[in-house]
């Protein structure tokens, strides 16, 4: 059966300590509607993000974050709890992004990360990719958002 947490701390991971099949849960994140309206003004200014009346009348009945806070809130779960410190190179992209529920002021977000594909490279056997669906859940088990992200980690023998 594959792990369910990693044997070493996000300072001592690589490549190989990503195995198929694997999942973590990381969280919570509170969302907070200051933060909402806060970061929608600056990145998404749209009513059902920024005004709480407007967003009553709205089809969403009430104020809902933005989906790019989603995944900005997501991505600080994945970034203190998940990726390498020291070997994470970057990210060629993600594929399959998807906002299935609105987040609400209030929620408890964490997410849920499975391993789905660890390649060394070819080309560059000091690193490989390593693909995950990540699962972004609310208080409800709600699956709120999900995308499966692509990330370039070094190999430990590679250092």
């Amino acid at each position: 059966m594959p792990p369910s947490d990693f044997a070493v701390p996000p300072d001592d991971r690589y490549f190989e300590d990503y195995i198929l099949g694997s999942v973590f849960e990381y969280g919570v994140i509170q969302v907070d509607e200051a933060e909402i309206i806060e970061f929608a003004r600056r990145f998404d200014p749209q009513d059902m993000h920024v005004d709480p009346e407007v967003a009553a009348q709205g089809r969403f009945g009430g104020l809902i974050a933005s989906g790019w806070h989603t995944a900005a809130m997501m991505m600080r779960l994945i970034v203190d709890n998940f990726l390498p410190r020291r070997a994470s190179l970057a990210s060629p992209g993600i594929d399959e992004l998807r906002w299935l529920q609105p987040v609400r002021p209030g929620d408890t977000l964490r997410v849920r990360v499975r391993v789905l594909e660890a390649t060394r490279s070819r080309s560059k056997p000091d690193r490989g990719i390593v693909r995950t669906l990540i699962e972004v859940l609310n208080q409800h088990e709600e699956i709120v958002m999900s995308m499966k992200p692509m990330n370039i980690i070094a190999c430990r023998s590679g250092f």
